[in-house]
């Protein structure tokens, strides 16, 4: 997963209120976009085709005048023709003042919008911390995948937990057999 989100350098050169660049690399949407489809073409030229190549970019930086859903959906267009199979859609990390309305599944709105308008997979994230939560945002279509970062990080066992309270069943790894 190439990472161009949260406010690391190549979601600095997408954002029109950090990059101030006077070259082919700033300016234009389509010259603030130029390093992030190099990278994507690189890497996508030694990684092997059966293997997937994902994205995760900040679907907007939460802040008038900065990169915007709209601007997401563009980019994301530009990635599927480089070769891009997945794009995993969060939020902000650019402006330290931006006002986000924290919420849970806040951003799963940008997954559904940009996997409805341009056919890509896509990964749904923000403050998803129930089982039936993550299932209902799948069965809607509005994400293809759920990505858990902080709550993972609260509680390992998550997965477990959820795939008993949906009643599916999981293989667990010989190293937790004893653990759980």
């Amino acid at each position: 997963e190439l990472h161009f989100a949260h406010g690391y350098l190549v979601h600095e050169f997408l954002s029109p209120l950090s990059n101030k660049r006077e070259d082919e690399y700033g300016g234009s949407f389509e010259n603030r976009c130029r390093l992030a489809l190099e990278i994507t073409d690189a890497v996508r030229n030694v990684l092997p085709d059966e293997l997937p190549l994902f994205v995760r970019i900040s679907a907007t930086e939460w802040t008038e005048g900065g990169w915007d859903l709209d601007d997401a959906v563009k980019l994301v267009l530009k990635l599927k023709e480089h070769g891009v199979d997945f794009v995993d859609c969060s939020s902000g990390g650019n402006v330290i003042s931006a006002k986000i309305p924290f919420s849970p599944g806040y951003q799963i709105p940008f997954s559904s919008r940009i996997g409805k308008e341009t056919g890509m997979l896509t990964g749904g994230v923000g403050l998803i911390t129930q089982p039936e939560q993550a299932e209902s945002i799948l069965e809607s279509g509005d994400a293809d995948a759920i990505s858990l970062g902080r709550e993972l990080l609260r509680n390992p066992y998550w997965i477990y937990q959820a795939a008993k309270k949906l009643g599916a069943e999981i293989k667990k790894p010989n190293q937790y057999l004893r653990a759980l």
